[in-house]
């Protein structure tokens, strides 16, 4: 009996041992950020088009319990009762719904999250690698040639431009210039022509003639001689 019960126990271990392998085996490697979020979205859509389709039921079982109404309440019950199903069915989709979208926008904001820390640790590797091959000693000893050969280069302009020959004093300049015009001024003036003395000829005198007068002649009187002399003797009679 112990050799049988070790050919039942030893087979029926080989038996587990090999059903845990084969279930290691099934599960494989985890699916990527971006295969999760695909068959989130498929499951989306697969709900969806189940609420479609028990909204449609749905409506069909109101017009089910209308048309029966009282004349056979029994279909019309068996109608509403049916609806009432689809109806918490619905609701189940609508909670099912949410959370996977809850899930997929939270798996998308990680796999964003994740792609940026992996490129920021990309750009940290670069910089790292870039200023190895910077020594701090070089750049400085760099930095002090620089500004020596710019020390050096200014030396050299001031020089270049510095005038050749004596070194005067402009004060001294100055005021020899000064004498000197000075000196030139009164024979500068004396240099010029006088102005001429003689006056202009007075104007004439003598007045111009008078304009004609503009008046006409008065008129001859009309009346006659014998006229006046009558008229007087009239005047002496009466």
């Amino acid at each position: 009996m112990s050799k049988i019960s070790k050919m039942f126990g030893g087979s029926s271990s080989k038996s587990s041992s090999s059903s845990s392998k084969s279930k290691h085996r099934s599960r494989g490697p985890p699916p990527t950020p971006r295969e999760a979020i695909h068959k989130l979205r498929e499951t989306e859509v697969m709900l969806t088009k189940k609420q479609e389709y028990l909204e449609g039921k749905i409506e069909q079982e109101i017009a089910i319990a209308k048309k029966h109404g009282t004349r056979n309440k029994r279909a019309a019950l068996q109608a509403l009762k049916r609806k009432k199903r689809y109806e918490q069915q619905l609701t189940q989709i609508d909670g099912t719904l949410s959370t996977i979208e809850f899930q997929r926008e939270a798996l998308e904001n990680s796999s964003m999250n994740t792609e940026v820390l992996k490129n920021m640790g990309y750009a940290s590797k670069a910089m790292q690698k870039v200023h190895q091959q910077v020594d701090i000693d070089k750049i400085d000893t760099l930095m002090a040639d620089i500004q020596e050969q710019q020390d050096l280069a200014k030396e050299i302009n001031d020089a270049i431009s510095r005038p050749f020959g004596d070194e005067f004093d402009e004060d001294e300049l100055m005021a020899e210039l000064a004498e000197l015009e000075m000196e030139d001024s009164p024979k500068s003036t004396a240099r010029l022509p006088s102005a001429p003395s003689s006056r202009l000829p007075s104007a004439p005198s003598s007045r111009l003639p008078s304009a004609p007068s503009s008046r006409l002649p008065s008129a001859p009187s009309s009346r006659l001689p014998s006229e006046r002399s009558s008229h007087r003797t009239r005047k002496s009679n009466s």
